[in-house]
């Protein structure tokens, strides 16, 4: 590794104190932002040889790192602050970003007011935004909310059954009579007549309950204030609390109780595929879950820890109303400065009730994930990355992969899988039984194996392709068209096929497509291997990596582990082991329950399941005379030679 000399130099002049640390690129363009425990430690085992900082992107930054630049704060809290600003305000390549890369909606109740409103705003905090935009300590934020329509539901809500005024300041001032709000009796018309501002304070306070999800505390409330106002005779007022109890009952109709101790906090769910990933937060108030929200992140060749760490610094920096427990799927760097920073705890549960509410919330990430349909342009650009990453001559559109799986020897099964467009093609999946010598058992020929199953798949793939070829010369004579004849598409050959081993597997895949004239198919091999070298006194031994093996190539291709190359091939090659161990399990099943009838010329399986029914063995049946085996319903005697052969019971 070669460490620049402006960076060298300060390597060696950093503090052992909490602070923060810039990456910068030749042209001064901010690489990454980090927070540190001790800034000495920390930077310096980005440039350490054999350091266990395994994270991918890292390859990638030490060979764009020109310049290094840090800053000293005075703790944790204050160095987690200081990076959540600086990755806001500078976007940096490496750093996670949510993938629309904007702030989310929330709903601001300005408490500075005479007469608060709720009203929706973005909290941007940057210079030229709009009042409603800056974060004000004399307002309340709630949300943020994953969408327009979600925040305007939320507001409309508020506005149907609390009597909050909606107009501006402007208005309110400017105003000579009510509006048609007052008219429908859902604003009391402060601009014009003489409003309780007590009352109009317990309005403000109820917003701010029902927003917060402390439903039950409300509702014990209201009905108290409802009853009150009707011993009073206060019909109207009283109708007022029965509208909002029913507008929390119908919010609270969409919820569940999640937990028993009835405590608010936040659990984040997390799912990855590649690059892409998706997290979901679920909002627990009170027990209750009040809102689940996803988000999208892309290009993500970070690992887990970071990108949650990342999550929780962007979408809480700007927030007041931070729950005081978030729920978390694994741990990270920097937790006691965010605990300090936002005056929470953060919990990474082992058991209990909070374990099911991570599963929950994997589960609504998950589902996200599957329900936010990734465009096509996502996976066309993850196809043109393998594409190029392994010199394809087409977008490998169709790829199949094939795996062998015997059990010691014996039961060996080829499978052969499929993926069209980044999606499994389970259609197309096929199971080969092994019928040559490296079937029999009698030795364990991989090898052997392989080569049957791949001459058989290339030969009928050539069939097609042949099919193809002469039914587009057949023209019909009458109108000039194609024949109608449907070419066999089946067993159409791949943009890219894939076995699952090193050189040996490829060569064998290689000679399999030589020895049919398929010279121009592509193959590579995918093998699992550890880092060749050795292994330095009291390291752990270096994790497995996936390697791809190329045609005519001597060295393998390594590929990152959350890159959308290895993602398609390793998503495949697990596909086809779990294909292949289930065919294999059924033949080893079929094996086990065979019976010596079923090799018998003439015996059936109904009447096979008569004589065993009959008789109830095999023994009995070799032992049983012409008489006893006549009387067996549906034997003949043209059946007695047959089950001789059978011979003598042992």
């Amino acid at each position: 590794m070669t460490v620049p000399e402006t960076v060298q130099s300060k390597l060696d002049s950093l503090p052992a104190k909490p602070g923060v640390y810039i990456f910068k690129d030749k042209k001064a363009a901010i690489l990454y932002v980090g927070k540190a425990k001790s800034l000495r430690s920390r930077v310096r085992s980005y440039f350490q040889e054999g350091a266990s900082d395994n994270r991918q992107f890292l390859p990638f930054l030490q060979k764009m790192v020109a310049d290094l630049e840090t800053r000293v704060t005075g703790s944790e809290k204050e160095a987690a602050i200081l990076e959540a600003s600086l990755v806001k305000e500078y976007q940096p390549k490496f750093n996670v970003k949510l993938r629309d890369d904007k702030n989310f909606i929330s709903l601001r109740l300005g408490l500075d007011h005479q007469w608060p409103r709720l009203e929706v705003a973005r909290v941007l905090g940057r210079a030229g935004a709009s009042e409603a935009e800056v974060p004000s300590s004399t307002a309340r934020y709630f949300g943020p909310y994953h969408s327009a329509t979600a925040a305007r539901r939320a507001l409309g809500l508020v506005n149907k059954h609390f009597q909050l005024r909606t107009c501006s300041d402007l208005e309110l001032q400017s105003r000579k009579r009510p509006c048609l709000q007052y008219q429908i009796k859902r604003c009391p018309a402060p601009c014009v007549f003489d409003v309780d501002k007590a009352w109009y304070a317990d309005q403000v306070r109820a917003v701010a309950m029902f927003l917060d999800g402390r439903h039950d505390e409300l509702s014990r409330e209201l009905v108290s204030k409802m009853k009150e106002a009707a011993n009073d005779a206060r019909f109207e007022l009283a109708a007022v609390y029965r509208d909002q109890l029913r507008a929390i009952e119908s919010v609270r109709e969409e919820q569940r109780i999640v937990t028993e101790d009835l405590a608010d906090r936040d659990v984040i769910g997390f799912y990855r595929e590649a690059d892409l990933a998706e997290i979901a937060l679920l909002s627990i108030r009170e027990g209750r879950l009040a809102d689940v929200t996803t988000f999208s992140l892309k290009n993500a060749e970070i690992p887990d820890e970071e990108i949650v760490s990342g999550f929780l610094s962007e979408h809480y920096g700007e927030r007041l109303d931070v729950p005081p427990e978030i729920v978390v799927p694994l741990a990270f760097e920097g937790e006691a400065g965010f605990e300090e920073w936002k005056k929470t705890k953060v919990i990474l549960p082992k058991r209990g009730a909070r374990v099911q509410l991570l599963e929950l919330a994997r589960d609504n990430a998950r589902h996200a994930f599957v329900e936010k349909s990734r465009t096509t342009d996502d996976v066309q650009e993850r196809l043109a990355q393998l594409q190029e990453r392994l010199r394809l001559p087409t977008l490998p559109r169709r790829i199949e992969c094939c795996d062998i799986s015997h059990l010691g020897g014996g039961d060996v099964v080829g499978a052969v899988v499929a993926m069209q467009d980044g999606q499994l093609d389970k259609k197309h999946y096929r199971t080969f039984n092994v019928k040559g010598p490296a079937g029999s058992g009698a030795h364990n020929d991989d090898y052997g194996a392989m080569y049957e199953v791949l001459a058989r798949r290339f030969r009928r793939g050539q069939r097609a392709r042949e099919a193809t070829l002469a039914e587009s010369a057949v023209v019909d004579e009458a109108n000039g068209a194609p024949s109608s004849k449907d070419a066999d598409t089946e067993w159409e050959l791949p943009d890219l096929f894939v076995v699952d081993g090193g050189r040996g597997q490829l060569a064998v895949a290689l000679a399999a497509a030589r020895d049919l004239g398929l010279h121009n198919l592509p193959v590579v091999g995918l093998a699992k291997e550890r880092p060749i070298g050795p292994t330095k006194e009291g390291e752990r031994q270096p994790k497995e990596e996936d390697r791809v093996y190329l045609p005519n190539q001597k060295n393998p291709i390594p590929l990152k582990s959350h890159s959308a190359s290895l993602f398609f091939l390793a998503r495949l090659r697990d596909e086809a082991h779990r294909f292949s161990n289930r065919a294999r399990e059924r033949v080893g099943k079929a094996r086990r329950f065979k019976s010596a009838l079923d090799d018998l010329p003439g015996i059936g399986p109904a009447l096979k399941r008569s004589l065993l029914t009959t008789l109830g063995s095999v023994a009995a049946i070799q032992a049983a005379t012409d008489e006893e085996l006549l009387k067996v319903p549906g034997v003949r005697q043209k059946h007695i030679a047959v089950l001789r052969t059978l011979g003598p019971p042992n």
